[in-house]
């Protein structure tokens, strides 16, 4: 004779309570909207990792107090670094050694050379120096002069003259922030 299997009342509840708690899962996430849940109650501990994306929020929704995007500047610190990235270190032939942000370099006559840049520098300082494009030591006894270039708005130019005030050829590195 063959024995039918009836669980047990125990076994029976513990069945009951395990399929109760896998169907509750699927049946929150069917069921649970953001109308169920009160504002302020889900903090950044409730929310996995990588689940939210940038289309999940709402523009200038985020922080302690809300950040107005559309209110930010240019920070200022990324400006002067900016204007810091333009330099040109300049061969006494007039060829561009090295530099950032420098479309070319030229000699235009005995000790007059002109440094052309990527973007208008009108509005900048520019500084200057005699100085090798090596490892070797500055030519002594030269001068070196800066002004802006009437015919071009994104040039600079350069001067180079002896102690006695005379245009000689000479290296120099030139920086140009803004």
């Amino acid at each position: 004779m063959l024995r039918r299997l009836v669980p047990s009342p125990s076994m029976f509840v513990a069945l009951v309570a395990l399929f109760v708690a896998l169907g509750g899962s699927a049946y929150a996430a069917i069921v649970i909207t953001g109308k169920n849940i009160r504002n302020s109650t889900v903090v950044g501990a409730d929310i996995k990792n990588g689940a939210l994306a940038s289309r999940d929020l709402k523009k200038d929704s985020v922080g302690g107090v809300a950040i107005l995007e559309s209110r930010l500047k240019t920070v200022p610190s990324a400006s002067q670094a900016d204007g810091l990235t333009r330099f040109a270190v300049v061969t006494n032939a007039g060829a561009l050694a090295r530099g950032r942000n420098v479309t070319s370099a030229v000699r235009t006559g005995l000790g007059r050379y002109q440094v052309t840049f990527d973007r208008d520098v009108r509005g900048c300082a520019y500084l200057a120096t005699i100085g090798d494009t090596s490892a070797a030591g500055p030519p002594q006894g030269s001068e070196i002069t800066t002004s802006s270039l009437a015919s071009n708005a994104n040039a600079v130019s350069i001067r180079t003259e002896n102690d006695a005030g005379a245009p000689v050829d000479r290296p120099f590195h030139l920086v140009v922030p803004c």
